[in-house]
């Protein structure tokens, strides 16, 4: 257990690269691990390995779990094992190459499903990010509490470039071993260079390295010091041995042979472990980086030959630039072959002038060895994890008052043509247009909320039933669904459930509407088109529909299309349940998807118009199940949400939720107590829109009382703070249902009390 600054911390999830992956960030994180538990015993640290090639790595048993690279859904999966590891808070080391998908958004994927403080440590900080780069980490500046640079110029660019808050960024140097500071001599003998002065350049070998530059300052140095020898240590890149095999380390060596210093410069083509990385380091007089990308803002094996205490001369990228600075080291231009010459020769001459800037570097190394990094870290996640919001207790599911229904909100996503489908905030977004799906809505809950006055109800009823009207594609006998801004169409034929709703809408507003020229309309338009839910596949389209015909029918007592179609579709349901059905899973499919507790609804509905007990019975079971699903561990609706959609036989994950199934649920109950008269679904419907309220896995109410807007879904992190029309609606549909089932419950009370 850790106590850091009176935070206690026993977990953390650690994601990044990790040996014996080859690479500087794989050994980067393993040394951050190997940190953390050398320094805190009893803080238990989870590796979450990024994986370029599934199945070639034998990690450790340090490895909890391995993240295929360029598999999106794995990194979701990752997400909930982290949640569910009871890890406080995520540690990331970022490099933009090792996360999958555009600039590496699949990384976002997986912060965005966890409700966990998350510490991102920066390898690379672009001053001029493309695109994809500057969304990503933007994004990432969103969902971090801290963010780790190990530069100065880190910091200023992600201020400068990316907005980033200054209170949110913490710098912290790179770690580097601790290791006594020894003459290079005592360890030359363990690599065959008795008598040789060596300079050494370390990392995996790529032409960015600027290894050519020492090259060409070969011939001027090996006048006054012939035993020089210029050591080139590390593999060659993965990636480049893909494009090109070795041919630029054959490159280099033909550049030697051609200079006249083959016999000055070895290759040593090996990924070193650690310890031995080191001895090489410490065998060395001089330390190389003649890097060419000014911007390079992290370089582990400079780090670690300050560590060590080695001279360094370097070219003046950012991280050399401040590590270096205050004659810690010396500096010379990129590309500048005399300048390396000349300060090579310089130092190899003059041994004192060596020795100096080797205590100086290795003084500087004592600040920045692996221990100190993690207690500075630590800092970090602590400060994070204080910081994080504690959940409130909600208010106790009894206190809960159902809100009244409210106009305003859905007055102000709609216009003259109909509802405007989603928003920015509570602000329309007029780029995505209107969809039928949620005019088919507005029409049902024109017919359903009291209190409106009779000119508005009038004037909105008319608009989104004149939407649907116009919808109508006679050649195609299907309506469409998607409209542009401009009215124009984007389809010919809509989706089968956008087809199935509009029958629904058009079959309450037959029953329900309160102005007769209103069901009137309605029941022609159900009379000229509701044929088509005979022809319909989709098991939600079919319950939408039979939704719709229960409807016309409770209208139009014998009502023949109606009957038609509460006749035929039923037994589908039947069947496919039947064929899905296991012990564990009473279900009509094999996964569970969006609006599922209209499944049943449907049933039993349909059983009531049809006087059929045995559509009543199995609507109520399959409700039942469903509604036990939708259960959280603490007795709070828990919405099936989309991330659980299209997983065969799984138990439903927690996120996304979204209002669409509070409501269904609730509207479903209301069904259930009226066939049933049986009072737990009061109950399950006041729990399931007691999440409007607040009453759910967040304690974060969706409902903005005071508007009549809604939340668009509950995020691992929070509320998605867009208020689109199908999240509007559902509230004020839920509260139109809500004081439904209170005055059902009523009015059979009372007729219990007058019977009795």
């Amino acid at each position: 257990m850790v106590d850091a600054n009176g935070t206690v911390i026993e977990r953390l999830a650690l994601i990044g690269n990790f040996l014996p992956r080859q690479c500087g960030l794989a050994t980067f994180t393993t040394d951050v691990y190997s940190a953390l538990r050398n320094r805190f015993p009893d803080l238990a640290v989870d590796v979450y390995a990024m994986d370029d090639h599934p199945g070639r790595y034998a990690y450790p048993p340090a490895v909890t779990a391995a993240i295929p690279q360029n598999d999106r859904g794995a990194y979701v999966d990752m997400a909930r094992r982290i949640e569910a590891s009871g890890a406080q808070a995520i540690w990331v080391q970022h490099e933009y190459g090792i996360y999958g998908g555009a600039a590496g958004e699949h990384l976002l994927a997986l912060l965005d499903r966890t409700t966990l403080p998350v510490i991102a440590t920066l390898h690379t900080v672009l001053e001029k990010p493309s695109t994809d780069e500057r969304r990503v980490m933007e994004g990432l500046l969103r969902r971090c509490a801290r963010i780790i640079v190990m530069a100065d110029k880190g910091r200023d660019i992600l201020q400068r470039v990316y907005g980033a808050d200054p209170r949110q960024i913490a710098m912290i140097p790179h770690g580097v071993p601790d290791r006594e500071l020894i003459a290079p001599d005592a360890l030359k003998p363990r690599f065959g260079w008795e008598g040789r002065k060596v300079v050494l350049t370390f990392g995996l070998l790529a032409p960015n390295k600027g290894i050519e530059t020492i090259i060409e300052a070969l011939p001027a140095v090996a006048v006054n010091h012939p035993e020089l020898l210029y050591v080139v240590l590390g593999a060659s890149h993965p990636n480049l041995i893909a494009h090109e095999g070795e041919a630029y380390r054959d490159r280099l060596k033909a550049l030697a042979e051609t200079r006249g210093v083959a016999d000055n410069v070895a290759f040593v083509d090996a990924f070193v472990e650690h310890d031995e990385l080191l001895d090489y380091l410490q065998a060395a007089d001089i330390y190389a980086t003649p890097y060419t990308n000014p911007a390079q803002i992290t370089s582990g094996t400079l780090s670690y030959a300050v560590g060590v205490g080695k001279a360094v001369i370097s070219t003046p990228y950012v991280h050399a630039a401040e590590i270096l600075a205050d004659d810690h080291g010396v500096l010379v231009d990129f590309c500048d072959a005399g300048a390396f010459a000349r300060e090579i020769d310089r130092l190899l001459s003059d041994e004192a002038a060596r020795n100096h800037l080797s205590q100086r570097a290795y003084a500087r190394g004592r600040t920045m060895i692996w221990p100190r990094l993690a207690e500075a870290a630590l800092v970090q996640m602590a400060a994070a994890i204080t910081a994080r919001p504690r959940r409130i207790a909600g208010a106790p599911q009894s206190s809960i008052k159902p809100l009244k229904p409210d106009m305003a909100a859905v007055e102000r996503m709609s216009d003259s043509t109909g509802m405007l489908q989603h928003a920015i905030y509570s602000i329309p977004d007029r780029r995505h247009g209107y969809c039928i799906d949620d005019n088919a809505r507005a029409l049902i809950f024109m017919t359903q909320a009291p209190d409106i006055d009779p000119v508005t109800r009038d004037k909105w009823t008319t608009i989104y039933a004149s939407f649907l009207q116009y919808a109508w594609n006679p050649e195609a006998r299907r309506y469409r669904n998607f409209m542009h801004f401009d009215r124009s169409w984007c389809e010919d034929v809509g989706s089968e459930d956008s087809n199935g709703r509009t029958l629904w809408a058009l079959g309450v507003t037959a029953r329900d509407a309160q102005m007769a020229k209103h069901r009137d309309w309605a029941q022609m338009w159900f009379d000229a088109t509701a044929s088509l839910a005979l022809d319909l596949g989709s098991l939600r389209a079919q319950g939408f529909a039979m939704l719709g015909a229960a409807a016309m029918l409770e209208a139009r007592p014998g009502h023949q299309l109606a009957r038609a179609i509460l006749e035929k579709l039923p037994p589908l349901h039947l069947a496919l349940l039947e064929e899905a059905r296991r012990p564990e899973w009473q279900w009509f499919e094999i996964v569970l998807a969006y609006d599922n507790a209209r499944v049943p609804q449907a049933l039993i509905e349909a059983g009531r118009a049809l006087g059929r007990q045995d559509l009543i019975d199995c609507g109520i079971s399959t409700l039942e199940w469903i509604v036990g699903k939708q259960t959280s561990p603490e007795g709070r609706f828990r919405a099936v949400g989309s991330e659980s959609f299209g997983r065969p036989y799984a138990e439903p994950l927690q996120f996304d939720q979204q209002p669409l199934e509070a409501q269904a649920t609730v509207e479903a109950c209301h069904s259930a107590y009226v066939a049933t008269r049986d009072p737990r679904w009061i109950a399950e419907g006041e729990r399931a829109y007691g999440w409007f309220l607040g009453a759910n896995d967040l304690d974060l109410p969706l409902a903005t009382a005071q508007d009549g807007g809604c939340f668009d879904g509950l995020m691992p992190t929070g509320l998605n703070r867009n208020q689109g029309a199908e999240s509007i609606l559902a509230l004020q549909l839920a509260n139109c249902a809500i004081a439904r089932l209170c005055h059902s419950a009523s009015s059979m009370a009372g007729a219990d009390r007058h019977i009795a």
